[in-house]
């Protein structure tokens, strides 16, 4: 490409916290990237630096952001192109940044001679303001799950997210209301793993900003009402071999599952318990990581089966894949593919036991006796413990996460709620 087809370009990457940094570049600087310093990924939410080794606090250096021009898309602003960068330092991706983990899982699984193929599903919340300079769920009392239309998306804000996803390139392959009353389900059509990441990650960031031009709050947060369901990232992957098939697939099995599907559910069942903290990452997270919700509190498997971590879905051949839910709504979408296809592949590289599929409904009975830790505080601890998987993972990375959420998790512990003021204040 020798022009920017745009008078600026928008480049933006995943950081730590699950947000999207960058800059705007007029269209003759695009081709020269950009720099920022390293020590964002010591920010917690409220703007504190944690120090810790890796954020180089002590000069506070410069990283690169360096994206590919044949890469920019349309975006959904004005005359503006959109990319996603990579962080580097002298060239070399850095651990810090989710995108460098995930460029990394997928050349292990590519060493090994397989091609990840990744599909996202994603929950949302819509909220409206309400009187009080807050937020409240937009209200839509004839909506129903699996709903389409103005019942369930009265202001058309869901419609103009799709169309402006159509517009970029980026296929949404469904949509619908979901369980709760102005909560959506949005999903994405699968690609390689990389190329679907940076897809949804871009796609995130369009659909809240889509939301907030009309007045609305587009919420993937885990847990944003305490009455209703939580959100959740689902990572659905598959694998093609070097023939372009589907290796998780195995026509001759009783099951219709290869020994390399077995080996990556024994993977995500095993690492169950040490990665819950990189994909949950946020106190508000544990709130919908609870027994009977559907989600991945059980480490557990099941032929398709919604009340465990990982489900198999029904469809066989070409169609077989292994969805993932444990990742919380907030988390890095980068992040949650890393990390779910690095549990996999552990489950292959150290030949793992695949444990018997889940039967009872994890509702009212449950045959797994092992869950996900009971808070955030817990979920580090965890995750620190397991050497090997940290290894496996990104000593670096997982230094900073250590340093932030921690800070994170003490801020919360000393913090008074508004819930504890409700229950005690008048009595004592």
């Amino acid at each position: 490409m020798s022009e920017v087809p745009y008078s600026r370009v928008r480049f933006l990457w995943p950081d730590h916290l699950g947000l999207a940094r960058g800059k705007y570049l007029s269209a003759a600087r695009a081709a020269e990237g950009s720099n920022h310093c390293v020590a964002l990924f010591s920010l917690q939410l409220n703007r504190e630096m944690i120090a810790f080794p890796g954020a180089h606090h002590e000069s506070f250096p410069d990283v690169e952001a360096h994206f590919d021009l044949d890469m920019i898309r349309p975006g959904w602003e004005r005359d503006t192109g959109v990319v996603v960068a990579s962080i580097v330092k002298d060239g070399v991706p850095i651990e810090l940044a989710p995108r460098s983990i995930l460029e990394r899982v997928v050349a292990d699984w590519n060493a090994a001679g397989y091609n990840p193929m990744v599909g996202f599903e994603l929950e949302a919340f819509l909220f409206e303001p309400d009187e009080n300079r807050g937020w409240q769920p937009i209200h839509t009392p004839g909506s129903y799950v699996y709903g389409t239309g103005t019942a369930v998306d009265p202001s058309g804000t869901i419609e103009e997210i799709m169309d402006t996803a159509h517009a970029m390139g980026i296929e949404l392959e469904s949509v619908n209301s979901e369980y709760e009353d102005g909560q959506f389900e949005l999903t994405l059509r699968y690609d390689e793993a990389l190329r679907a990441a940076d897809d949804a990650f871009l796609f995130k960031v369009m659909a809240r900003e889509v939301a907030a031009k009309r007045g609305y709050l587009l919420a993937f947060m885990g847990k944003p009402i305490t009455e209703r369901g939580g959100s959740g990232i689902h990572v659905n992957f598959s694998l093609l071999d070097e023939h372009g098939e589907n290796a998780l697939a195995d026509a001759t099995a009783p099951d219709g599952l290869s020994s390399l599907a077995r080996r990556c559910l024994a993977g995500l069942v095993n690492d169950h318990v040490s990665m819950t903290a990189i994909v949950a990452p946020t106190v508000n997270a544990y709130k919908r990581l609870k027994p009977g919700s559907l989600n991945g509190y059980y480490a557990n498997w099941g032929y398709d089966h919604r009340g465990v971590a990982v489900r198999v879905p029904p469809a066989r051949g070409e169609g077989t894949r292994l969805e993932h839910r444990l990742a919380d709504g907030a988390t890095a979408v980068h992040t949650a593919a890393a990390a779910t296809l690095l549990a996999a592949l552990r489950g292959v590289t150290q030949e793992l036991e695949c444990p018997p599929a889940e039967t009872k409904d994890c509702i009212t009975d449950v045959d797994a006796d092992v869950t996900v830790p009971p808070d955030l505080g817990a979920a580090l601890d965890a995750l620190e413990r397991d050497k090997e998987f940290v290894e496996a993972f990104s000593p670096a990375y997982v230094e900073g996460l250590l340093a932030v959420k921690r800070a994170e998790w003490e801020r919360f512990r000393r913090h008074t709620t508004d819930w504890e003021i409700d229950e005690y204040l008048e009595y004592y």
